[in-house]
């Protein structure tokens, strides 16, 4: 039975041999056939032609054969990579192994057993380059405990193995592939030269790749890590966001900073490497959609912990049915560790707002009202529609437009008094677009999908997905949905957004956590810096 896929291949190439037969064969000499004594009644003409000629599956078939072939060739090389197509390296401290896998995307992934994995979309190619750290040396991580004077050229010493280790994984890839599909190609044909035009096409193939790689290189792809895992709980190995804007630059200085982060990890036995807060930033946690779920409330404080959180702000629908009886469920928002900042969104009732009003440490904003917390000007207003009333007709998108205008105007208007708004809140984004050109940042919600994109005006709206995971909703089509939360990073001199933070965890049922870094296109290295307006 294990051969029965080989003798497939060969009865295929078999076939792709005879239909490519070509038709001047068809087409005997009389010199060639007297000695088969055609009969005298046969025609010259007839000797020479054979109808079977015009036969159409006589005709050759290239297209048939070039796919053949082409099959074997990725079939074989995929195969090589797999068996041979990796090296082990030391990088720094850690024993790791390298190797190029195909892929549809492209981008590097780096396998940190148990702790978790990052990717970065270093690339787009068929080819992604895997990096799995095996293990962490005893003897070599010692003697950086022992000299811990070593750490300071701890970088260049893992930027050198790594390049290092791409040549060799570029030389043993070229091997492995070329030996993989000549030894299918020779198992498939049984003709040297087939099997040889296979080699060489893996080859062709993997040089192309590598030309794609090359081509799309994305040097700051460490600048946006995306991390799943332990690491995601690690704000540590992504660093704080103005370190990011000056010092992210050159790639193989960045991967190494973040191995030599992750060596810390390695080192921490009980607890995870505490954050130290970088004191230019300001962190806005930003939550929405909770629906009724309480986990909810743990996760806020949690993140308001582990980021050190300046206020929260929650863009609507905290309730379900906006009901006197739900009030409650608004208690813990005075026990969260920040301020917190809300608007009404359409499943939440006046009574909800009036309710929440009164507790603790909670600031409502509706009706263009602007208010200033931890540093930050806040205008926001409320959601036009309470749509659990069934008593009346939902106005649909022409009240979202109309609330948006009135938020839009009152900003204006402040800024007339030479105190500008930082952040505009409204719960439907249709509402927040009417602060385009008003505002540098817009919060909503909504839609339960989270979206970043910056207005024609120039200002950035950012739509949180569910923080509740869409509440009871989350198993409405049988598959739980995302708990969304994003930690936004303000300068504290301009307000202006450095870089945030989206983080994903696994909804009812399931248990994953996922954390990706992002800078806004004028943070990056060598940007020009944005005007200071709106």
């Amino acid at each position: 039975m294990a051969r029965e896929p080989l003798r497939l291949l060969r009865a295929t190439a078999q076939r792709a041999r005879t239909a490519a037969v070509s038709p001047i064969r068809r087409f005997r000499r009389p010199s060639q056939t007297s000695s088969r004594s055609p009969s005298p009644a046969a025609s010259p003409d007839a000797a020479a032609f054979d109808p079977s000629a015009l036969d159409p599956t006589a005709r050759p078939r290239p297209l048939l054969r070039a796919a053949g072939l082409a099959a074997v060739t990725v079939l074989g090389a995929w195969i090589g990579l797999l068996v041979v197509g990796s090296v082990h390296i030391s990088v720094g401290p850690m024993d790791t192994r390298m190797a190029l896998r195909p892929s549809l995307t492209g981008g590097t992934k780096i396998n940190v057993a148990p702790l978790g994995a990052l990717e970065l979309n270093s690339h787009h190619a068929p080819l992604r380059l895997d990096v799995d750290v095996d293990r962490l040396d005893p003897i070599r991580s010692q003697a950086l405990v022992d000299h811990p004077e070593r750490l300071s050229g701890l970088q260049d010493e893992v930027a050198s193995d790594v390049t290092r280790g791409t040549l060799g994984l570029a030389v043993r890839s070229c091997v492995a592939v070329v030996f993989g599909a000549t030894a299918l190609g020779l198992a498939v044909y049984r003709r040297p030269r087939r099997a040889l035009a296979a080699g060489g096409l893996a080859l062709t193939l993997l040089t192309a790749s590598g030309g794609a790689v090359y081509a799309t290189w994305n040097p700051n792809s460490v600048l946006e890590p995306r991390y799943s895992g332990l690491l995601s709980s690690a704000p540590s190995v992504v660093g704080n966001a103005r370190s990011i804007v000056s010092d992210f630059d050159v790639y193989q200085r960045e991967l190494a900073r973040l191995v030599t982060n992750v060596t810390q990890l390695y080192e921490a036995t009980s607890t995870l490497p505490a954050y130290q807060p970088d004191p230019t930033t300001m962190r806005v946690l930003h939550i929405s959609d909770v629906h009724l779920n309480p986990a909810a409330w743990h996760i806020v404080q949690s993140l308001v912990r582990q980021y050190k959180v300046s206020v929260i702000i929650d863009t609507g629908d905290t309730m379900d049915h906006g009901t006197a009886a739900e009030n409650g469920f608004l208690d813990p928002v005075s026990d969260l560790g920040a301020p917190y900042v809300w608007v009404r969104g359409n499943h939440d009732s006046p009574s909800t707002q009036r309710y929440l009003a009164q507790r603790k440490g909670a600031h409502v904003v509706d009706n263009g009202q602007v208010i200033n917390v931890a540093g930050l000007r806040i205008a926001g207003i409320g959601d036009p529609q309470f749509t659990p009333d069934r008593s009346s007709a939902a106005a649909g998108d022409a009240a979202e437009h109309s609330a948006g205008r009135r938020l839009a105007e009152a900003i204006r208007d402040r800024k007339a008094t030479g105190a500008p708004v930082d952040i505009a809140l409204a719960h439907n984004p249709i509402a927040a677009r009417e602060t385009d050109g008003t505002v540098p940042l817009a919060l909503t919600g909504h839609v339960h999908h989270r979206r970043t994109e910056v207005l024609p005006g120039g200002t950035r709206l950012m739509t949180e997905g569910s923080t509740g995971g869409s509440g009871l909703r989350a198993v409405d089509d049988g598959t739980p949905d995302t708990v969304q939360a994003s930690v936004l990073y303000l300068d504290r001199d301009t307000r202006r957004l450095q870089a945030w933070d989206e983080i994903d965890l696994g909804g009812l049922g399931l248990a994953k956590a996922e954390v990706s870094r992002h800078l806004p296109a004028e943070n990056r290295p060598g940007a020009t810096p944005t005007p200071t307006t709106p």
